[in-house]
Order: structure tokens, then C-alpha cells, then sequence
């Protein structure tokens, strides 16, 4: 169990500082009230926006980083039940 937690945490810190910068260099560059989806704006607040797009980042970080644990195990860890 607690090597679960540490694999987890390995998975959701490094992603968690990735989505931060890649929110902040996105939006240095991106006026939120300018974002379409469609040709019609996005019924989302600025403040919404904003919200929405780190967790979207937040979740494709975390794929990466859970991709790279995954490949960073041993045979024998991915193919022994954890108890």
C-alpha cells in the first residue's frame, strides 16, 4: 500500500507543476475571452476558463507521467498482484 501512494504521488506532483506552468504560458499569450470552441464563445467565465483548461492540463500530465511510471517498472512488478 504505502508504495502505491508513493507511485501515486510520483504521478500527480510532477503533473500538478507541469499543468501550473503550462497554464501560465498558455494564458500569458491566450485572452480567455477570446477562446472559441465552433465559431461560438465558450459560456464560461474567465475565471471558469481558466479552471476548466488547468484541470485538462492536469489530466494530460498526469497520462504522461503515469505512462512513464508504468514503463519505469519491473517485469515482475507489473505482473505481480499488489496485495
Amino acid at each position: 500500500m504505502k508504495r502505491r501512494i508513493r507511485r501515486l504521488a510520483w504521478i500527480l506532483w510532477p503533473s500538478f507543476l507541469l499543468a501550473c506552468v503550462v497554464e501560465m504560458l498558455v494564458f500569458a499569450m491566450v485572452d480567455p475571452s477570446d477562446v472559441h470552441w465552433r465559431g461560438e464563445p465558450l459560456p464560461l467565465s474567465r475565471q471558469g476558463l481558466y479552471t476548466a483548461s488547468f484541470f485538462v492540463f492536469w489530466v494530460l500530465a498526469m497520462g504522461s507521467s503515469a505512462l512513464t511510471a508504468l514503463l519505469a517498472m519491473s517485469r515482475r512488478e507489473v505482473n505481480t498482484p499488489e496485495r
